[in-house]
C-alpha cells in the first residue's frame, strides 16, 4: 500500500520589476514606468473526495508552482503566478520530515491548506523616481517563492475499524457485513491494506474498515505494523474479532491490546465489541460457555459470531450502530501551526576582508540596467542607500575611500 510518501514543493518566485521609460512622440521628457513583477504563485493542498489513494506521488515527488511574470513598460504589472492546487485523499496528514512537526490535517473533505507562499514580485524603476534622480536605471528582482519538503501521510476515516490477529475472519466479516469485496483466503496477511465498507442497520448507516491483521510486535513495525495501527486513531470504535479456534482466546485479545497502547494510548481506550468468530465449526461451538465464562471473568462481555454463515453478524451490526449513536460526535481535531513571518531587521553592515557587505530586506534584490554606465548607477545606487541612512553605517562600520561596497549581486567603490 502506497500511503506514506515524502515530497518537495516550491512556491513561484515573483516576476522582476521592469526599468523602462517612455518613448512618446511630442513627449521629450517621458519619465520611467516600468511596472512591478508579478507574485508567484502559492501551492495549496486540497482534501478531494474523488482522491483515494497517494499514488500519483509514487513517481512525482516535486511540484513547482508558476512564477510571477516580469514588469512591463507603461507601469503595466507582470501576470501573477497561478496557485498550484494539490489534491490530496481526505484524511491526508502534512508534516515536516526532520521535526514531525504536523501543518496540517485535512480531514474534512474540501479543506485547504496553504503550504508554501509564493515570493513577491519585485519593484520596477517607477518606484526609484525621485527629484534629484529623474532616470533611475534600478529596479528589483522577484523574490523567491517558498521551498518546503513534505511526508504526506493518509489515514483513513471510517466509524468502525475490524481488529484481529492474522486469519481471525476479518475480511469475511467485512463482505458479510457490506457490500465491500476484500481479498478472501485461508493463510495469514491475504489482506494488504485496509478496506472500506458502507453497512446499513435499520435506519442507521456507518462506514467499517477492515484493518489487516496484527502481530505481536507490530508497534515496533513488524508485520504490517506501522503501516495500518496509524489507521484505526480515526475510527471512533473497534471491533475486536477473535479467532474461537485459538488456543486462548482471551490472550490473543490481550496480546493485540497490548500493540495497540504500545503504539498509541489512545486506542487501547477506544470503546471495543469483543467478538468471537467462526462458531460454525463444531469445536468452538462446544467451547462458547467457557469462552464466555473466560472472557466474564475478565470483566468483559462477548459476542459470537459466524462470519461464513452469517449467524450473528446483523446483532453485532446493530450493537456496532447502537454504539456509535451513544457515543458524542466529536468535532474533526484540524492540527494548525501559526507559522509568521519573520520580522524584517534593518538594514546591517559586515566587514568580509577588503569588502563591506550591505544587507537590507528588498535591497538585495536590486538590479541594474545593462545599458547604463558605472558611473550612473554608483550615483544612483549611493542615492538610494543614502537615503535609508546607509552612508552613516558605512562610516561607523570604517569605510574608506576605495574600499568595496556589496548589496546582494551589485558590487562598486566607496568614493
Amino acid at each position: 500500500m502506497f500511503d506514506k510518501v515524502q515530497i518537495s514543493v516550491k512556491a513561484g518566485d515573483g516576476g522582476a520589476g521592469a526599468i523602462t521609460f517612455r518613448r512618446e512622440k511630442f513627449v521629450p521628457f517621458g519619465g520611467p514606468d516600468g511596472g512591478d513583477g508579478g507574485n508567484g504563485g502559492n501551492v495549496i493542498f486540497l482534501a478531494d473526495p474523488s482522491v483515494t489513494s497517494l499514488a500519483r506521488f509514487r513517481r512525482k515527488r516535486i511540484f513547482l508552482a508558476p512564477a510571477g511574470g516580469a514588469g512591463q513598460s507603461k507601469k503595466r504589472h507582470g501576470k501573477n503566478g497561478e496557485e498550484m492546487v494539490i489534491s490530496v485523499p481526505v484524511g491526508t496528514v502534512l508534516s515536516y520530515p526532520d521535526s514531525g512537526e504536523v501543518i496540517a490535517d485535512l480531514a474534512e473533505p474540501g479543506q485547504r491548506v496553504l503550504v508554501a507562499r509564493g515570493g513577491r514580485g519585485g519593484w520596477g524603476n517607477v518606484h526609484y523616481a525621485t527629484s534629484t534622480n529623474q532616470v533611475p536605471r534600478l529596479a528589483q528582482r522577484g523574490e523567491t517563492g517558498e521551498e518546503v519538503s513534505l511526508v504526506l501521510e493518509m489515514r483513513l476515516i471510517a466509524d468502525v475499524g475490524i481488529i484481529g490477529s492474522p486469519n481471525a475472519g476479518k475480511s469475511t466479516l467485512l463482505s458479510m457485513a457490506s457490500a465491500a469485496s476484500p481479498r478472501i483466503a485461508a493463510y495469514p496477511f491475504t489482506t494488504t491494506e485496509p478496506v472500506l465498507g458502507v453497512v446499513y442497520s435499520g435506519q442507521r448507516r456507518f462506514i467499517l474498515a477492515e484493518i489487516p491483521g496484527l502481530i505481536e510486535g507490530a508497534h515496533l513495525g513488524k508485520g504490517l505494523g506501522h503501516d495500518f495501527l496509524r489507521h484505526i486513531l480515526r475510527t471512533r470504535a473497534l471491533i475486536h474479532l477473535i479467532d474461537g479456534s485459538s488456543a486462548d482466546p482471551v490472550e490473543a485479545m490481550r496480546q493485540i491490546n497490548e500493540e495497540l497502547s504500545q503504539f498509541d494510548l489512545a486506542l487501547a481506550e477506544k470503546p471495543q465489541l469483543v467478538t468471537v468468530n467462526k462458531i460454525d465449526l463444531p469445536e468452538v461451538r462446544s467451547r462458547m460457555d467457557e469462552i464466555r465464562d473466560r472472557f466474564r471473568a475478565a470483566g468483559l462481555s462477548v459476542h459470537f459470531i459466524s462470519a461464513a454463515t452469517g449467524e450473528g453478524v446483523s446483532e453485532l451490526v446493530a450493537k456496532a450502530a447502537l454504539q456509535l449513536e451513544r457515543m458524542p460526535l466529536k468535532a474533526v481535531e484540524v492540527v494548525k501551526v501559526f507559522r509568521p513571518e519573520p520580522r524584517r531587521r534593518g538594514m546591517t553592515v559586515r566587514r568580509e576582508d577588503n569588502v563591506f557587505v550591505v544587507e537590507a530586506p528588498g535591497l538585495e534584490r536590486l538590479m541594474a540596467a545593462a545599458d547604463a554606465s558605472e558611473n550612473e548607477l554608483r550615483w544612483q545606487l549611493t542615492r538610494h542607500l543614502d537615503r535609508m541612512g546607509l552612508s552613516k553605517k558605512l562610516e561607523r562600520a570604517g569605510v574608506r575611500p576605495g574600499d568595496r561596497i556589496r548589496c546582494g549581486e551589485l558590487e562598486w567603490e566607496w568614493r
